[in-house]
């Protein structure tokens, strides 16, 4: 006989489990750079990749492990976004790549996202190589 007791803590772990392994399999399929660059210029003509030059959108340089609403300098950032408490990882950027609005109801960035899994993929790619 199974108490209560016991399946809520299996549950947490096998939740838990298959979180670490999406994310290993995210990992596993990490994309690729240089088809990243060519969807990235989708993303340009509002973000830039260096540190300090911010556009219409804040400057994407250092990216992964940032907060979100947090590039010094940018002032343009809504409300959900300063007070979403979101820290860019690659699982992170893959969701909400998909489709910011969504993932982020507030947002003021106009872009409608990227439904293709691989492009997210490549993007995340180029990112990461880039904005170190």
């Amino acid at each position: 006989m199974t108490s209560t007791v016991f399946r809520a803590p299996i549950a947490i772990v096998s939740l838990v489990l298959a979180l670490a392994a999406s994310g290993a399999a995210f990992a596993a399929d990490g994309g690729d750079p240089a088809e990243g660059k060519k969807v990235f210029n989708k993303c340009k003509a509002c973000h830039s990749l260096e540190e300090g030059k911010n556009k219409v959108g804040p400057s994407l340089h250092g990216i992964f492990g940032r907060e979100a609403g947090s590039v010094e300098g940018f002032s343009r950032y809504s409300d959900a976004n300063k007070d979403s408490h979101i820290v860019w990882t690659e699982e992170v950027m893959f969701e909400y790549l998909e489709n910011p609005r969504e993932y982020l109801p507030g947002t003021t960035m106009g872009f409608i996202g990227l439904k293709k899994e691989e492009d997210r993929r490549n993007v995340i790619a180029y990112l990461k190589e880039n904005t170190q």
